[in-house]
């Protein structure tokens, strides 16, 4: 039976929960214990699919379908443990989930309440899988004392009540303010966090505080002292260079040796971190550097391309360089010539987006690349932004479109290259949509399978012939227009096993240019890069001693 640790915050927002979880989870695994990270989000919404980018940052997607939170993304970097759809639920989740059940009749006429059906619904989603794993890390979103996180606390509280002692340990994550005008590190917001945490219930076994300046000794034990902690877990936690740092600087603070002291495992295996000092040395000590502009939509809110940008950083290491990424507005280049921005850069990547905003700019991005030979990766909606480019260009159809933002045209007056899918397989099952159907969780979700051209440079890249990667779409290029596409170079190199759905495209003499209709970024790692991203890196590795 797992261990659990809950992760809570206080104070403010935005402190590095997620990363914290992310880098406990990978040190315990370097004390050679297997970890499982989940997230418990308070919002009403049943999950994050349907919320703006720029209210919520990047959607990750499990290989099952689920789209979750960004922090499960932290999770699988760190831990290389792939998330499932039973390691994300939402408020709007566990309501759904609790009023579906009252409409059947399971709760034989009780009147439902927060407690306990509420509760009982968020114990009962904790203890899926807690057989499989000797700890199961759980964070919750949000700070402590916001009224739609009540139950989650309330639950968690009963949680660890109802465990055998010794099973559940409680971590707070807090804030510990610099005040400049009197150069001291405030602690009474801490202390106030830790108050009411206690008056719901939780006393926090382990703190950990985020501050940018050192923690004097004094204030160590003012914080143990009034939070009723042990002084040796209180941690700090300081801003990093890299997030990669973390695991290191979190054992260096002994956040795992808290945590098992905690638990009351003694001796403590121990740890084997040769993996993140592989990683911090890449990080750190890189041969080169090279510019990469990503041209997309939602650039203003960084954390919109957040594993993006992770997958970068991790193709980078492989290659021993340091990638700088810049972020272009895609809409720039509906009035202005690409060229004038995008001339020094060695490499271009547009990512995925939806809705018509930016996407002329994005096509004229991806035609720079090819005509200029700029090594060129475009994913989801950046491969079709590249195949409308081609058919426009290449192939003699200048009406070249997608049913995503022409529709309202008519066929007539547009080339629809893509096309708002219907149907397709998954696991051997027929799904079908409708254009009028829900937009949440109705999209082509989750991993499947693709199907290498022999030859081709994604077999090269991957070095098989057969592949598995995630998707989050509506929108696929229609197969019809692949003979007038590959006559004029565009080469659809990877497909669905049936044949009728193009996985990935690729420009012939062209020293790097490839579109996928899946998130490769989605499955890259500090210690594992995915190969497309790597190899991506070294082209542009290759331009920049060109340029």
């Amino acid at each position: 039976m797992a261990r659990y640790v809950f992760i809570t915050g206080g104070v403010v927002s935005s402190l590095g929960k997620g990363l914290a979880s992310a880098a406990l989870g990978a040190l315990l695994q370097a004390r050679g214990f297997s970890v499982r990270l989940r997230k418990l989000d308070p919002y009403l919404n049943v999950d994050p699919g349907t919320m703006s980018p720029f209210e919520h940052g990047e959607v990750f997607v499990t290989d099952d379908g689920a789209e979750t939170d960004l922090d499960l993304g932290h999770y699988e970097r760190f831990t290389g443990v792939a998330a499932r759809s039973t390691d994300s639920v939402s408020s709007g989740r566990i309501y759904s989930s609790v009023l579906e059940k009252e409409r059947r009749g399971d709760y034989l006429g009780k009147t439902i309440q927060v407690i306990p059906h509420v509760t009982n619904e968020i114990k009962d989603f904790l203890t899926i899988g807690a057989d499989e794993v000797d700890f199961m890390l759980c964070e919750i979103g949000g700070t402590v004392g916001d009224i739609e996180g009540l139950p989650f606390f309330e639950a968690i509280r009963q949680f660890g009540q109802e465990r055998p002692r010794g099973q559940c340990i409680f971590m707070h994550l807090t804030l510990l303010p610099w005040i400049a005008a009197s150069g001291e590190l405030k602690t009474k917001p801490t202390q106030h966090s830790v108050k009411e945490l206690r008056s719901i219930g939780i006393a926090p076994d382990v703190l950990v505080c985020r501050s940018e300046r050192p923690i004097p000794e004094k204030e160590r034990e003012k914080l143990a002292l009034f939070c009723n902690v042990r002084p040796d877990s209180v941690i700090a936690a300081y801003d990093l260079k890299s997030i990669y740092e973390a695991p290191l600087a979190y054992h260096r603070e002994g956040l795992d040796q808290a945590v098992l002291d905690a638990f009351g495992i003694s001796p403590a295996p121990k740890p084997n971190l040769a993996r993140w000092e592989d990683v911090a040395d890449r990080i750190f000590n890189p041969e080169g550097e090279v510019r990469v502009a990503i041209v997309g939509k939602y650039t203003q809110l960084e954390d919109a391309y957040k594993s993006i940008a992770e997958a970068l950083t991790h193709g980078g290491m492989a290659n021993r360089v340091r990638v700088r990424i810049e972020w272009v507005d895609a809409e720039r280049f509906e009035t202005e010539d690409p060229a004038r921005v995008l001339e020094g850069f060695h490499a271009i990547l547009v990512p995925g987006g939806f809705g018509e905003r930016g996407t002329e700019g994005k096509i004229s991005a991806a035609r720079f690349a090819r005509e200029r030979k700029v090594p060129y990766l475009g994913i989801c909606l950046g491969m079709q932004m590249a195949v409308i480019e081609a058919a426009r260009n290449l192939a003699g159809m200048p009406r070249a479109g997608s049913q995503e933002f022409d529709h309202e045209a008519g066929e007539e007056r547009f080339e629809p290259v893509i096309f708002h899918l219907r149907e397709w397989i998954k696991d051997n099952q027929k799904i079908a949509r409708d254009v009028l159907d829900d937009k949440g969780g109705t999209m082509r979700l989750g991993a499947y399978t693709a199907l290498l051209t022999e030859g081709s440079r994604v077999a090269e890249v991957y070095g098989t012939h057969r592949i598995e990667e995630r998707h989050r779409h509506r929108y696929e290029v229609d197969i019809k227009y692949r003979e007038a596409l590959e006559a004029h170079g565009l080469c659809f190199s990877g497909m669905s096993p049936d044949g009728r759905l193009p996985e990935i495209v690729e420009v012939r003499d062209h020293p790097w240019f490839i579109g996928v209709q899946f998130h490769p970024e989605l499955k890259s790692k500090p210690f594992a890069p995915h190969p497309l991203f790597a190899d991506f890196v070294r082209a542009a590795k290759e331009m920049s001693r060109l340029v």
